[in-house]
């Protein structure tokens, strides 16, 4: 009996420690991804400006890169050469949505700069893991790795057993 009182005790202990956090390290192992793969981006509209080196794809934009799929309004794209041949970091913005496997984020605006494979989630970020959520304002995830942080006024619900 007091084994499994204990045992009940840090369990619960365990899934109340996040609630107070101010940031959590997560492990993001369905958002790692292949960060040398190419990257397909589909959008209704594309503008290019070939004096900054930059270009915006407008209107129901999907960005695919191995088997990660990003959706948005808006993705501006930044070109690291003249040649604006490599991609140094893709901005979206209006209502971001990620999804890798099993996987999925919502954020306001999210930066993904493709020399770290750093990706930046940021505005009212929610982050789902099969039954599990993670919520706060601002996601960071190493995209090579699978390893996050999430800051802000961290929210966390477990669903044990996966029920």
């Amino acid at each position: 009996m007091t084994f499994r009182l204990l045992r009940i005790i840090s369990v619960g202990c365990a899934l109340w420690a996040p609630f107070g956090a101010m940031a959590q390290q997560v492990a993001f192992g369905g958002l790692e991804t292949d960060t040398s793969a190419p990257v397909e981006i589909t959008s209704d509209s594309l503008n290019v400006n070939q004096t900054t080196g930059q270009a915006v794809f407008s209107g129901n934009v999907l960005v695919i890169q191995s088997d990660m799929r990003l959706q948005a309004g808006t993705l501006q794209v930044e070109y690291g050469n003249e040649e604006q041949s490599e991609i140094n970091r893709l901005l979206a913005s209006g209502g971001v949505t990620l999804v890798a496997q099993s996987n999925a984020a919502e954020s306001s605006d999210a930066v993904y700069d493709l020399r770290s494979g750093t990706l930046v989630m940021t505005g009212d970020v929610l982050l789902t893991q099969g039954q599990n959520a993670i919520s706060g304002t601002r996601l960071t995830v190493d995209m090579e790795t699978g390893k996050g942080q999430m800051d802000g006024r961290v929210r966390t619900i477990l669903t044990p057993g996966g029920r």
